[in-house]
């Protein structure tokens, strides 16, 4: 009995890999303004972004000499988490303070 060839493949099996890709990161700044103080600008970065004493201070000065500092990297989602949790921290404090994000 003689067998046909229909094309099919038989007995190969094909792995193949699939790669996960990262997601875009986005950098979150804070922008100056003549009314949020630095100390809250400090406490900001303390409890938003986890950053150190010392970290917030350095931030907090670039920010207030330069007119805008970077806070963090994150991607899309947790970026603009941070973001308004800044922004209702400030409107509870009654602070102007603002952040933005752009692609890192």
């Amino acid at each position: 009995m003689a067998r046909e060839w229909t094309g099919a493949q038989t007995g190969v099996n094909e792995k193949s890999q699939t790669r996960t890709e990262l997601p875009p990161l986005f950098r979150v700044l804070m922008h100056n303004d003549d009314y949020t103080t630095m100390d809250f600008v400090v406490e900001v970065l303390q409890k938003v972004f986890h950053k150190s004493a010392t970290e917030a201070n350095r931030i907090m000065l670039h920010i207030h000499h330069k007119g805008v500092g970077v806070c963090g990297v994150f991607p899309y989602e947790v970026a603009e988490t941070k973001i308004a949790q800044v922004h209702n921290l400030a409107r509870q404090t009654g602070f102007p303070l603002r952040c933005s994000l752009e692609e890192a």
